[in-house]
């Protein structure tokens, strides 16, 4: 892959929902740190009341600064640089890229509304490419590398970047309605996936939205700050080995995860084995209920 883009040079919209395709809170943690560390800020609210499930994402109580009890609603939300100002590429050489960041809780309902909003927007803000980030859980050991799994429905985008074309059948989320309307409307646009062990999956992983972000600075070649995600990967990885040390099954199952990601040569080398577990997760996220963990007896389903 190159450094330098055309489907990164412009304005590009990088999208991440919390819920189901946030395993690890490894993408909403990237688009996050993008909206801390460049300094974005509001410019467009998706309509709450028509896409979102408060069953589902309910709103929080708190006190605000002043000590004042108030309730925080879930919300959806565009952020921009509000002077527009442009994140400078590593290569001087290359584009500068002007990034805006679509976070919020995953919608519930009225998808197609929902999509056709997101269209409306980036036409105002003439987007020229959209990432989309998502994180699964997945049959992986947190002692290797976190495999990241690169797809486009765009022909150009899967020749710029050398990808290959999803083969997956079967049902889908939130990213891939969007990406549908997206490309449908002449805007390309890419999918960055993360796998996050599934034994750990109660807690977030900056490991995983460590790897999602050297993946996004990769194929967009912004230098994208890292902030202390290296020191929290570092903790996150120390802090499960000190769980596993002490429970000799899970070191167990640890050790035979290992053992089949090692059979890989590295993780440039394994885009097939990460497609197909890619797809297996979306096989178990089919609308029964699942949380789109490996059925293993030792790891009972999330409540």
């Amino acid at each position: 892959m190159t450094n330098t883009s055309d489907f990164a040079a412009g304005r590009l919209l990088v999208v991440a929902f919390e819920g189901w395709n946030d395993a690890g809170e490894a993408a909403s943690g990237v688009a996050r740190s993008l909206v801390e560390t460049l300094s974005l800020e509001p410019v467009a609210e998706l309509d709450g009341e028509r896409y979102i499930d408060y069953q589902f994402n309910r709103p929080q109580v708190g006190l605000d600064d002043d000590g004042v009890r108030t309730l925080v609603w879930p919300r959806i939300q565009l952020h921009a640089a509000a002077d527009a100002v442009t994140v400078l590429p590593r290569d001087p050489a290359s584009p500068a890229t002007e990034v805006l960041v679509l976070l919020g809780a995953e919608p519930s309902r009225s998808w197609r509304g929902f999509a056709a909003e997101i269209v409306d927007l980036i036409d105002v803000h003439d987007v020229t490419g959209v990432v989309f980030l998502g994180a699964m859980l997945a049959d992986v050991p947190h002692t290797r590398p976190i495999s990241v799994f690169v797809s486009s429905e765009n022909e150009a985008v899967r020749d710029e970047y050398s990808l290959e074309r999803s083969t997956y059948e079967g049902p889908v989320g939130i990213l891939s309605v969007l990406a549908d309307a997206v490309e449908a409307a002449g805007v390309p646009t890419l999918s960055i996936w993360a796998s996050v062990p599934h034994y750990v999956h109660n807690a977030p992983s900056p490991k995983a939205t460590l790897a999602l972000i050297e993946k996004l600075d990769e194929l967009s070649g912004v230098a994208i700050p890292r902030g202390e995600l290296d020191a929290e990967s570092t903790a996150w990885e120390s802090g499960i080995d000190a769980l596993a040390a002490d429970d000799e099954d899970m070191a167990g199952y640890i050790e035979q995860l290992e053992q089949a990601r090692d059979t890989v040569d590295s993780p440039e080398a394994s885009g097939e084995a990460i497609a197909q577990e890619f797809e297996r997760y979306l096989r178990r996220r089919d609308g029964k209920g699942g949380d789109g963990r490996p059925d293993d007896p030792r790891y009972p389903p999330v409540p």
